[in-house]
């Protein structure tokens, strides 16, 4: 297969591609930067080679850094202070950072500095760039960055493996970036004025994470009405609450989606629908009835949280930044995640509500009383449990998210003799925020397990042909359940079907695309 080429120049980025090449296999794509770029970037390099030149002190280009940029540097160390600087700024713990998250940061890094305001030597992308290309991939621990001055603990930790220093993952080996440089037939890059300083002082790893997070969350909601459609359709609820018209009185956009995904999932020949449509029901309870109201919330959280994204990913985060045009340098504060960090925290507060009241919705399947179905969906309840304890799961779960959404962006701890005396978070408010979209990726698995055994319950009655769609694909991956059996290895099967969108497809293959 011919490898996709992407172009970057620090302007054009999207979180859709971010994730595409951040998900690339080996040889399916190559990244490189336009000549725009490159030009731009040569001459901020000359600029900052024409100010070590004339010696006058600059910050970050020949002066100490943070509470230290009182110190003048001479132009014979200038070379050892930034290897000085990346090697001391290594100080992350933690377990490293998946290859999906350091790819992103690479590319995210790399599409800042192209911008050409940076003063970084054109050596310093491109072995970056290389890295992607070849897949070769940093041991960044997670932990060790407040989130201003920018990222400095992990970008440190990518710039020492450029330098030859750090631990790589290559052909599925953890080796020294120097092996795997060498595999490639490219060098280390040899670090210049203000190079080591550009290489990590920017937002790229929690800009990644949250990236990446949005990428997921837009597929994740729309499975999530995919669920509700599913378990109305299990516990023969009334599709009426999703009536278009109601959404049309309260037209949050994010609502009018829901409510039209909901009203698409929903139609179509369903045996199960035509066999209750006389019983009587008109209101179900709010998990099932308010999914346009809530879903639609969510929903709103997301497009805040990508429409920071869109900004701050094709923005220019390092400092201090050059404006040749203008014959100037100056020092700010770019770098600072707040504006990410809290559309971060906020995005993880609706995404837990995506997983609190499908909690609530799989409830309604456990109790008979309700749903009409077997206790905890299993004929032979008491010899057997059934999904008794896949629900208690869902619960610990959807507890979880609840003190995980406790907005780190509203912390801040002073570093640096308190010069960097206010700070966003952010790679924590990003941290957090995966941790919630697993949890609800593992509670949408549970409840699809719950909801198609519900259906199975309610055979030979069908669905329409886009649920039952659904219903066959889970069916490929777990059989009905007829006594009780080890259910995590069902959910952990779904769960793959969640993650990697399938369900999603299958959906839309049959209906067309969901909003």
């Amino acid at each position: 297969m011919k490898e996709k080429v992407y172009e970057i120049d620090g302007k054009n980025l999207s979180i859709e591609q971010i994730y595409e090449i951040a998900d690339a296999k080996s040889n399916e794509i190559k990244v490189v930067l336009t000549q725009d770029a490159r030009e731009k970037i040569l001459a901020s390099r000359k600029y900052v080679d024409d100010i070590v030149k004339k010696g006058q002190p600059v910050y970050g280009i020949n002066t100490g850094f943070g509470a230290l940029s009182d110190k003048f540097i001479a132009e014979d160390e200038l070379e050892t202070l930034q290897y000085n600087l990346i090697r001391s700024h290594c100080t992350g713990v933690g377990r490293p950072f998946s290859r999906l998250v350091t790819r992103a940061i690479m590319l995210l890094r790399a599409n800042c500095l192209a911008s050409g305001f940076s003063g970084v030597s054109i050596e310093c992308i491109e072995l970056l760039l290389d890295f992607i290309n070849n897949d070769i991939n940093p041991v960044v621990p997670e932990k060790g960055s407040v989130g201003a001055s920018g990222d400095l603990a992990p970008l440190s930790h990518i710039a020492l493996c450029l330098i030859g220093e750090g631990e790589v993952e290559y052909q599925g080996k953890v080796v020294r970036s120097q092996f795997a440089i060498d595999q490639i037939k490219k060098s280390p890059v040899t670090l210049k004025a203000k190079d080591g300083l550009a290489l990590i002082n920017g937002t790229a790893v929690m800009a990644a994470l949250g990236s990446l997070a949005v990428y997921e969350a837009k597929r994740i909601v729309k499975i999530a009405d995919i669920a509700t459609a599913m378990t109305l359709e299990a516990v023969r609820g009334t599709k009426r609450a999703y009536d278009y018209d109601i959404s049309l009185l309260k037209p949050h956009p994010g609502q009018l989606a829901a409510s039209s995904n909901l009203t698409k999932l929903l139609e179509g020949e369903s045996e199960i629908a035509s066999s209750h449509i006389d019983c009587g029901k008109v209101q179900d309870p709010y998990s099932l009835r308010c999914v346009p109201q809530v879903h639609g919330a969510i929903r709103q959280t997301l497009k805040h949280a990508e429409e920071v994204l869109n900004y701050e990913l094709n923005s220019v985060t390092d400092n201090p930044l050059i404006f040749i045009d203008k014959d100037k340098v100056v020092s700010g504060g770019n770098f600072h995640g707040e504006a990410i960090a809290l559309a971060m925290d906020y995005l993880a507060m609706g995404l837990s509500e995506l997983a609190n009241i499908a909690e609530r919705r799989v409830e309604k399947m456990m109790n008979p009383s309700f749903s009409d179905l077997p206790a905890f969906l299993i004929k032979e309840s008491g010899l057997n449990s059934g999904l008794m304890i896949a629900h208690v799961t869902m619960a610990a779960l959807a507890s979880e998210n609840k003190y995980l959404c406790h907005p780190a962006s509203i912390d801040s701890i002073p570093t640096s003799t308190d010069k960097e005396d206010h700070v966003s978070m952010g790679v924590t408010s990003g941290r957090k925020l995966h941790e919630v979209l697993k949890n609800v990726k593992q509670c949408l698995s549970i409840e699809f397990l719950c909801n198609t055994q519900g259906m199975y319950l309610l055979r030979p009655l069908k669905s329409n042909a886009a649920l039952e769609e659904v219903y066959s694909l889970v069916r490929k991956h777990v059989q009905p359940i007829e006594k009780d059996r080890v259910f995590s290895h069902d959910i952990e099967n779904i769960l793959k079907l969640v993650s990697n969108f399938e369900i999603l497809k299958v959906v839309e293959n049959e209906i067309g695309e969901l909003k």
